[in-house]
């Protein structure tokens, strides 16, 4: 018996002996890897998976390596839920994500209760941040700034009778709403139809002759890009050429590739500006370096808003370590200006951005989005 307990007590000292290495810094990524908006999640983890080995190259964070724990929400509400359940199971102390603004929604007293921060990416939605929870966070901006933005647009363009188009999901509905609303207090067009389509259909040709009766200068669009290819794609079908505007949850490549590029091309949409259109060093060298990794550009701006949450998250834990507490109240009181992908970023007390971001794009003839002039 002793000759076997021997080398099991010597082993035990061995491992005793040995440095102790710190714990991983954990960072939660909440994200729609499958489902509707998967091009979108996937990106977003691309994103993240880049910048990640970036940072554990330089050392990681005083001396820790970052370590990138990632849950797919599926795009709905329903799998968010279980995806953040099993992010606080994980121990994460903060999360990055969603995208869509119902599918944050289903997720954010799931963080709250649990004392986490969340730092949304692509959900617009005014009513995410008017429920006063102090660990919330977004690095994209409100539906009532594109909606002023919108019918500013709609205004220089010239356009006077509009029908407003959505899909009855928490941001599209939002968006048509303020959109709705500026138009009527500043009556600057009339709204000649204003409905919803239901997204996930294969046929809107019905939809769109109900409009085509209306005789609209212009169409709002204000859902997803999904819909906003196809409805494209079949008013190129039907002849009709009548301008339409979308708001930003369509900026994104697969538009597109769903479109076609003769449908899609003059295609207009209100959005953060992507980071090619930044003259900053850091957006240069995150294209660069995710040209070199994925040997493509990132597929839309809020992918690239998911990069901008993890860099004010590191800057947090840097500054007062990984305690949820600390990193909610670094990001409230002492981030500003602080340079990311999409320009600088501040957080006011509600956990908004601060600042104006909202930006009109186009699609050319070879499919492009191209910034437009001011």
């Amino acid at each position: 018996m002793k000759k076997l307990l021997l080398p099991a007590a010597c082993a035990a000292l061995l491992l005793c002996a040995l440095p102790a290495f710190a714990a991983p810094v954990k960072i939660g990524l909440m994200a729609p890897i499958t489902g509707a908006f998967a091009s979108e999640g996937q990106d977003m983890k691309k994103i993240l998976d880049l910048m990640v080995e970036e940072v554990n190259k330089a050392g990681g964070i005083k001396g820790e390596k970052v370590e990138l724990i990632v849950e797919d929400d599926g795009s709905t509400p329903r799998s968010a839920a279980t995806a953040a359940s099993r992010l606080v199971a994980a121990g994460v102390p903060a999360v990055v994500g969603t995208y869509g603004s119902a599918v944050t929604q289903a997720s954010q007293d799931i963080y709250d209760e649990a004392g986490l921060v969340q730092v949304g990416t692509g959900s617009t939605s005014i009513q995410l941040t008017a429920t006063g929870k102090k660990r919330f966070f977004r690095t994209c901006p409100r539906d009532d700034e594109q909606g002023r933005v919108a019918v500013e647009t709609l205004r220089k363009l010239g356009y006077k009778k509009v029908a407003i188009l959505h899909d009855n999901s928490a941001y599209a509905k939002g968006l048509a709403d303020e959109a709705k609303q500026n138009i009527e207090n500043g009556k600057s067009a009339d709204v000649l139809f204003f409905d919803a389509l239901s997204p996930g259909e294969r046929d809107y040709s019905a939809i769109l002759t109900k409009i085509k009766g209306v005789n609209p200068d212009a169409i709002l669009f204000t859902g997803y890009y999904p819909e906003a290819g196809l409805l494209l794609r079949q008013m190129a079908g039907m002849k009709w050429s009548v301008p339409m505007i979308g708001g930003d949850a369509t900026n994104n490549a697969d538009l597109v590739k769903i479109a076609g590029v003769e449908a899609a091309a003059g295609y207009r949409f209100i959005s953060p500006p992507m980071p090619s259109d930044i003259d900053s060093a850091m957006a240069r060298d995150f294209l660069a370096a995710y040209q070199a990794k994925y040997n493509s550009l990132p597929s839309s701006i809020w992918s690239v808003m998911a990069g901008d949450a993890f860099n004010v998250l590191v800057a947090a834990v840097k500054a007062k370590g990984a305690d949820p507490a600390a990193i909610a109240d670094y990001l409230h009181k002492d981030l500003k200006d602080y340079d990311c992908l999409t320009g600088k970023i501040s957080f006011d007390e509600k956990g908004d951005r601060v600042g104006d971001l909202y930006r009109l794009y186009e699609v050319d003839g070879k499919g492009a989005f191209i910034l437009q002039p001011r």
